[in-house]
């Protein structure tokens, strides 16, 4: 049963790199589409918006569908939406071509994963959610660095456009291979998934996916720009080093898979204790070959970790409905991105570049003090 996660993988490859991909190509897309830097940025806050107000209602709805036909409408889907922004004339039409994929990433990567975990059984769910995780964490290593380099070579519009056309080939390969799977014949009702938004405890658990992606993204929003302008890298450069933070994600993947399993947490607050010194250090080592490799790998480990830590810490603290659960972390994270890209803009309109480092870093000492709290209340059956 290894192809059908493989297969997911590769198509969650594609699904992530739609949403991500748009951050190596801020400064080009402003640029063309004559904006500034932090109105380009709202780009990012709109998707994640609109995955974090529809994720869950379009999951918990979709939910009831065969998966097979589900995820190839899904990558039909982001298909036609990139090839829109290939050809996007101004910023409004942009919008709309980030709007339409915003509605199908969380209904797939939510029942990916939970197709994942009922592959080879909840004891395993972290390391199930690395493998789906590889393809995301394979967005951020390939997908949004070689995207920057298509952009810097031949436009960030041709970046869209090979996008869209394996968007397309994944749908096909999808229909080719992925069996039908009838995995939910105790499907939970729609209303019944709603019930665990009851619990103080899983609203905390969101509360923290909020908080922990606000922090990550109010720096890396402007990653792309702090190279260009602050290390003065050209879009080849800027291109290479983010393909180095991509590529330092495949540990932080590995490493968040094993220990997410063992305590939720604890996971959770050991990496972002790390976080911290990799955004806090970047700045004052821009000029630094060394320092700043260091920084951005220790970032870019760390940030990698978070995401799988964060999806399967919802998903084990609601294990009678994780497709939801692991929804409301997408709508959580999603909210948090687009929360951080606001907040990014504005610290940069008012302090500069230089202090997204140290406003993310608080936002990532505020997780920590909250999973603290979230340990005092925590059920013995979920985190014995």
């Amino acid at each position: 049963m290894l192809l059908p996660i493989l297969l997911l993988s590769a198509a969650g490859f594609t699904v992530l790199t739609t949403e991500f991909v748009i951050v190596g190509l801020l400064p080009a897309i402003a640029r063309d589409l004559d904006v500034s830097i932090p109105q380009a940025g709202l780009l990012v806050t709109l998707f994640a918006f609109t995955v974090a107000a529809f994720g869950p209602f379009l999951t918990a709805y979709f939910a009831r569908f065969e998966r097979r036909k589900l995820f190839i409408s899904v990558l039909i889907m982001f298909g036609l939406a990139n090839t829109l922004a290939a050809f996007a004339p101004n910023i409004w039409v942009m919008a709309f071509a980030r709007l339409i994929p915003a509605l199908g990433l969380p209904v797939f990567w939510a029942l990916a994963s939970e197709t994942a975990v009922d592959i080879v059984g909840p004891d395993y769910a972290g390391r199930a959610i690395a493998k789906i995780g590889f393809g995301i964490v394979c967005a951020t290593v390939f997908g949004i660095p070689v995207g920057t380099l298509i952009s810097d070579a031949f436009g960030w519009r041709s970046a869209f456009g090979i996008l869209a056309v394996i968007a397309f080939a994944k749908a096909l390969l999808l229909f080719i291979y992925l069996p039908k799977t009838d995995l939910h014949q105790h499907q939970v009702s729609f209303r019944s998934q709603f019930k665990i938004l009851r619990s103080p405890l899983m609203l905390g658990h969101v509360l923290l996916s909020i908080v922990v992606f606000s922090g990550m993204f109010t720096a890396y929003t402007y990653l792309a720009d702090i190279l260009e302008r602050l290390a003065g890298f050209n879009g080849t450069v800027v291109g290479w080093c983010l393909m180095g933070f991509g590529a330092v994600g495949l540990i932080g993947n590995s490493l968040g898979g094993r220990a997410v399993d063992r305590h939720p947490l604890i996971a959770s607050m050991m990496f972002c204790a790390f976080m911290i010194s990799g955004l806090v250090t970047l700045v004052p080592n821009i000029h630094s070959p060394l320092g700043l490799a260091a920084a951005m790998g220790i970032w870019g480990v760390t940030q990698a970790a978070l995401f799988l830590v964060s999806h399967v810490r919802l998903m084990k603290a609601a294990p009678e409905a994780p497709a939801f659960a692991a929804s409301l972390n997408i709508a959580g994270a999603n909210l948090g991105i687009g929360l951080g890209a606001i907040v990014g803009g504005r610290v940069i309109d008012s302090v500069g570049l230089q202090g997204l480092g140290f406003a993310a870093a608080g936002f990532i000492l505020a997780s920590i003090l909250l999973a603290i709290a979230l340990m005092t209340f925590k059920p013995r059956e979920i985190y014995a």
